[in-house]
């Protein structure tokens, strides 16, 4: 599961969120970092519909967290912006079920450490530049998204 992965459109970014929502289980949390339209709610919708989660999963920019409960007794998934908050006790302050969750935080480097023992950095990297083009747009430039594990959790994946 870890390692490097070139995502050529949105259908195989949701697949890949897809493949890691069948993965995951309640206590793992995961980061991902990318410019905007790089791919990170694609990749959480994916990863919401892997777990079974109610929806529509969408970005959470306004309301900082958004719980989907899960249709099918799993973990509910929280995904979290943390764009405009400015450390990790901000996000704690959110009060985050943890433990019994699956958590994706957007815009959430360096904010987990003192929270949480494991997580997941996945790191989604566009090109820049007029051609770039956003995840969604009909022609858009391959990602190359990697992803590496912190903590017990994930020695070994």
């Amino acid at each position: 599961m870890l390692g490097t992965r070139t995502i050529e459109n949105p259908d195989q970014m949701h697949e890949l969120g897809l493949e890691l929502g069948k993965a995951l289980r309640a206590g793992d949390v995961l980061v991902l970092t990318g410019p905007l339209g790089a791919g990170k709610t694609t990749l959480t919708r994916g990863i919401g519909e892997g777990l079974g989660v109610r929806g529509p999963v969408t970005s959470p920019t306004f309301v900082l967290a958004r719980t989907h409960p899960s249709l099918v007794d799993g973990p509910p998934l929280v995904h979290v912006d943390a764009y405009r908050l400015n450390s990790a006790v901000e996000l704690d302050d959110l009060d985050i079920d943890f433990a019994h969750s699956v958590v994706v935080v957007e815009w959430g480097a360096g904010m987990l450490e003192g929270i949480v023992d494991s997580w997941l950095d996945v790191v989604i990297e566009r090109p820049e530049g007029a051609n770039a083009g956003e995840l969604g747009e009909e022609l858009i430039e391959p990602r190359t998204v990697t992803l590496t594990g912190h903590g017990e959790r994930w020695e070994g994946a």
